[in-house]
């Protein structure tokens, strides 16, 4: 990978598309073990400069409006101050809801423009999905309002508000010369972005709420400030061993090697290589990438927590600390897709802040909290979602669940017949990004732009959810050759402005958005759609929706039989079993192998 240049697959560009679809997938997934992306490494100069912005301007916003903190010449006399914590909090969700954090910039095919966020968010009858609409009053309705952009303008100012604001004296925290934040503007942040989210669960996701809404609330409503660090406390070790519960299973050995073979300042090839099993002939994980996952992943995430929680031992809580932060600055440094990095540098601040700040041993520890009811609620609030999307994820994004790049996602493909069918997005839909394609296109030229399109595809095909989804586009679509065959994330992301590997958000909901305004022919867009495994079964369940049609197709597949194959299933599609057709609808492409296990019921 060069610093200025991209690192190309060995191909002829030309001739690029002259190739069988599958074999495409397999010689872009054999160059991605060696070479990521392969993009250049000024991509991600893009995010170092992005991440230094990040670091010195929220150090600099807190110093420069809260007095009472002596100023930046004065660390010394922020340590123990948790209006430190709560500036820096409005400080990472103003970046988030804003668009210039996580989905930004060219790792999440962002390339011109470098985000979407609020340029989209402040703009009316672009793409709005209510969670709830024939539920929540009034929410009903897909295209966004008048309305919706001024409670957007209205929560950004809130946020800008509550981050200038000088610390108000509370009893809270007594005898505190920075005092702390407003109770009232934390709540009424709070409920501004539960609005937004009835009305657009877009924006409440891209403003990373699973993470901070709920620790805001009980800043907001608590009146000691123990209470107040031991929630804060409570939210990061289950946001961490949720991650790490969520790592159980088959999926998340599957993220690692991609994810790693990605990192920019990991050169060896023989390293790289050694992370599969058997480089280029078997791309599944190897034994050095499940340590790497588990030993290195699942188990610092559920240990190292529970050690912050309840140690009062000063140098046993360092070393944990010192854990943590190794552990998101490796997470970091390797720029996975989405790019959610800010929230990795606010969880490397946050283990010192908290756990070294207001130490167990020092009256901070669980025992310590008022009251045991109120330690119930708080762990009952920081526990339910993810308890629910592990059992439910068809209820819940895999974001308030805790599943942070676990690998189990709800995951699509978009099949669109031809160039023009594709075309459809641009000319009908009130958007800000145009397609990727035509983003790569304008700067490097279409038959570029198409090697990189699909390489994403065939990343996708690294992990288990590609091999079910690509074994459907076998079935569904007549050839695959006829179709430009997308990755639904990038799709979604220019749809809405914003996207995190939720499949939810370009679930059949935004599909008939889509449809009403494009108005294909059955047959020109298709997608296939898969749920995310539940913690409790083997399998995972699918539709295949016909954006003219709806849902044609539902089933399951195992996903022991997904991560077995390679990523080009040389095997032909895994099999699944349909459980419901809609009737007098064939597969365009029903394939010679026996996939199909059960009967069909129309």
């Amino acid at each position: 990978m060069g610093f200025k240049t991209a690192d190309m697959p060995p191909v002829d560009p030309a001739q690029f598309e002259s190739m069988p679809f599958m074999e495409r997938m397999r010689m872009l997934a054999t160059h991605w073990c060696e070479y990521g992306f392969g993009g250049p490494k000024t991509n991600h100069m893009l995010y170092v400069y992005k991440l230094i912005f990040y670091v010195v301007g929220g150090v600099a916003v807190v110093a420069l409006t809260t007095p009472g903190l002596g100023g930046i010449g004065d660390f010394g006399s922020w340590w123990g101050e948790l209006i430190v914590y709560q500036k820096l909090i409005i400080w990472t969700v103003l970046f988030e809801i804003t668009g210039w954090a996580s989905s930004s910039g060219p790792l999440a095919f962002k390339f011109k423009p470098f985000i979407g966020g609020f340029l989209y968010w402040t703009r009316r009858n672009t793409l709005r999905l209510p969670p709830w609409p024939g539920k929540v009053p009034f929410t009903k309705g897909d295209h966004r309002t008048t309305f919706d952009v001024a409670l957007y303008v209205t929560i950004l100012a809130t946020l800008v508000f509550l981050l200038v604001t000088p610390g108000f004296e509370s009893s809270a925290l007594p005898g505190s010369e920075a005092g702390l934040l407003p109770q009232w503007g934390l709540l009424t942040y709070v409920a501004l972005i539960i609005v937004m989210g009835l009305r657009d669960r877009v924006v409440f996701l891209a403003a990373r709420s699973e993470q901070y809404v709920a620790v805001l609330f009980f800043f907001g409503i608590l009146s000691n400030h123990v209470d107040m660090v031991l929630a804060a406390k409570i939210a990061v070790v289950t946001i961490w061993m949720g991650a790490g519960i969520s790592k159980f299973g088959h999926h998340f050995t599957n993220v690692v090697p991609p994810m790693m073979s990605n990192t920019p300042w990991l050169t060896s090839l023989r390293f790289k290589r050694a992370l599969y099993r058997d480089y280029p002939n078997d791309l599944r994980p190897s034994k050095l990438a499940w340590a790497f996952a588990h030993i290195g992943g699942t188990v610092v995430e559920l240990v190292l927590p529970l050690v912050l929680l309840f140690s009062t031992n000063s140098t046993i809580t360092w070393l944990a600390i010192v854990g943590m932060v190794v552990f998101h600055i490796f997470i970091t440094s390797t720029f996975p897709l989405a790019v959610p990095l800010e929230w990795n540098v606010f969880f490397m601040f946050a283990p010192v802040w908290l756990f070294a700040g207001f130490p167990a041993s020092e009256g901070y520890g669980v025992g310590d909290i008022s009251s045991p009811w109120l330690l119930a609620a708080i762990l009952a609030v920081f526990v339910a979602f993810p308890i629910l999307g592990n059992l439910r994820p068809d209820l819940v994004s895999f974001l308030p669940s805790m599943r942070q790049y676990a690998g189990n996602w709800a995951s699509a493909a978009w099949a669109f017949r031809g160039d023009e069918a594709e075309d459809k997005l641009n000319k009908h839909l009130v958007k800000y990004n145009p397609n990727q394609v035509d983003q790569l296109s304008g700067a490097f030229g279409k038959e570029i732009a198409e090697i990189f399109m699909q390489k994403a595809v065939a990343w996708r095909t690294m992990h288990s959810q590609g091999r079910g989804l690509m074994s459907l586009m076998m079935r569904h679509l007549d050839r695959l050759e006829n179709y430009r065959i997308r990755e639904g994330e990038f799709v979604c992301t220019t749809l809405v402005g914003w996207q995190f590997g939720d499949a939810h958000l370009h679930n059949e909901q935004t599909i008939t958005a889509v449809q009403q305004r494009c108005g294909f022919e059955p047959g020109e867009c298709i997608v296939v759609w898969v749920e995310s495994q539940p913690i409790h079964r083997p399998t995972q369940e699918y539709k295949v929706i016909d954006a003219a049609l709806g849902v044609v197709e539902r089933g399951y597949w195992n996903v022991a039989e997904a991560v077995a194959e390679q990523p080009w299933l040389p095997n032909g599609p895994i099999p699944h079993t349909v459980t419901w057709r809609s009737p007098g609808y064939t597969p365009a492409g029903e394939h010679p192998h026996p996939v199909v296990r059960a009967s069909v019921s129309a």
